[in-house]
């Protein structure tokens, strides 16, 4: 009973807490400032966005070449190798899905590599048949990072038995097929984003510095809160702890749901790449340049007497406390003690608050996008 009044709670400052603490009152921003807009957008790309793509993409590169030696000589040793791989760069990916703008929204980079839970039985049906298109935007559950969780560590329930669907199994060449096809799909379009924002976008991107609702600021602002509260939020927490389901969990909905383990550490890696998006921390450095954090600086902006800026910085450092705390395997962790997975998404959403509301208000940014909670 105690639970599901949280969760009731919950979803009752989900649908107001944006509205009721976006008070004028509460807010001061001087906004008579001219900050440089584009500098700081010289500094998103070229210190943030392309480093983080470029290591991304050495990630991919090395998963398909891990593919290509496990397909030639599918065996443990090769089996060890493909999934380190994998999880190296499903851990990078984290610091890249967040820009889904310019060449990663035309090519549905993120609804392609990471869309889960995985339909693990169309993954089947399609090695049986031979029949598929990856390219098909309603296949986007069948293929990325999470169909490789499946086919990597979910055929089976022990490496030898997994290692004969690759060997022995009468579809053994179609397993082999299917997994070298999903590989390089995700390389596909990885060097595809990255060789357009190392290209013409990045300059498309930077002169667009105005404060239109299309300008690079604004719309990446946008995007950046909507994966927050969809993505990460929402898809990492909210939704297998049960938040938006009348509190009926649905564990099975982790990421990352075959390689259990590797759930918290995704879930980590993500709010660090947030909360670096927000300080301006120049990628895999501690160097930090203009951003979000120092455009509030900028505006003097302050709620109820406090730095904007420092209460946000705060609450990040909260929420990685309480994830800290979690369970590695977040499927075991709901099953366990979801009490504690609610408490994180109720320390994501205070965040919500101050990014969605007050920032992008101080920031003079529209809302333009629907967070569908009640989903």
């Amino acid at each position: 009973m105690k639970s599901l009044k949280f969760i009731f709670l919950v979803i009752i400052l989900c649908c107001v807490g944006i509205y009721s603490c976006s008070d004028d009152e509460s807010l001061n921003a001087n906004n008579t400032g001219n900050f440089d807009r584009q500098a700081m957008l010289v500094n998103w790309v070229d210190d943030l966005i392309i480093p983080a793509y470029q290591d991304f993409n050495t990630k991919v590169t090395a998963l398909k070449s891990a593919s290509n030696t496990f397909e030639s000589l599918p065996n443990q040793t090769n089996l060890n190798n493909l999934r380190q791989t994998w999880e190296d760069a499903y851990i990078t990916w984290q610091n890249v899905s967040m820009f889904n703008i310019g060449p990663a929204q035309s090519t549905f980079l993120r609804s392609f590599l990471n869309i889960y839970p995985t339909n693990a039985g169309n993954i089947d049906a399609n090695i049986s048949s031979g029949n598929y298109a990856l390219q098909d935007i309603n296949r986007n559950d069948e293929q990325g990072f999470p169909a490789l969780d499946y086919l990597l560590f979910g055929l089976a329930d022990t490496d030898t038995e997994i290692l004969e669907f690759y060997t022995t199994n009468t579809n053994a060449n179609s397993y082999l097929a299917y997994l070298t096809d999903v590989v390089n799909r995700i390389d596909t379009l990885t060097n595809e984003v990255v060789t357009e924002w190392e290209g013409d976008y990045r300059a498309t991107f930077v002169n667009s510095s105005g404060n239109a609702a299309n300008s690079s600021t604004n719309v990446l602002v946008n995007e950046y809160m909507k994966y927050y509260e969809v993505f990460f939020r929402n898809g990492k927490i909210g939704t297998p702890a049960g938040v938006f389901s009348a509190g009926m969990q649905t564990p099975e909905k982790v990421e990352a749901f075959y390689k259990k383990d590797l759930s918290k550490t995704l879930c980590l890696e993500a709010l660090d790449a947030l909360q670096n998006f927000f300080r301006g921390t120049v990628y895999n450095q501690t160097t930090t340049v203009e951003s979000l954090e120092s455009y509030l600086d900028f505006l003097n902006t302050m709620k109820e007497g406090e730095d904007l800026s420092l209460l946000i910085n705060n609450q990040f450092n909260t929420s990685r406390d309480l994830i800290s705390a979690l369970n590695s395997n977040f499927f075991e962790q709901i099953n366990t003690n979801n009490i504690q997975m609610l408490e994180v998404f109720e320390a994501l959403q205070d965040n919500v608050v101050f990014l969605k509301s007050d920032m992008m208000s101080a920031l003079n940014i529209n809302i333009a996008f629907e967070s569908n909670d009640g989903d």
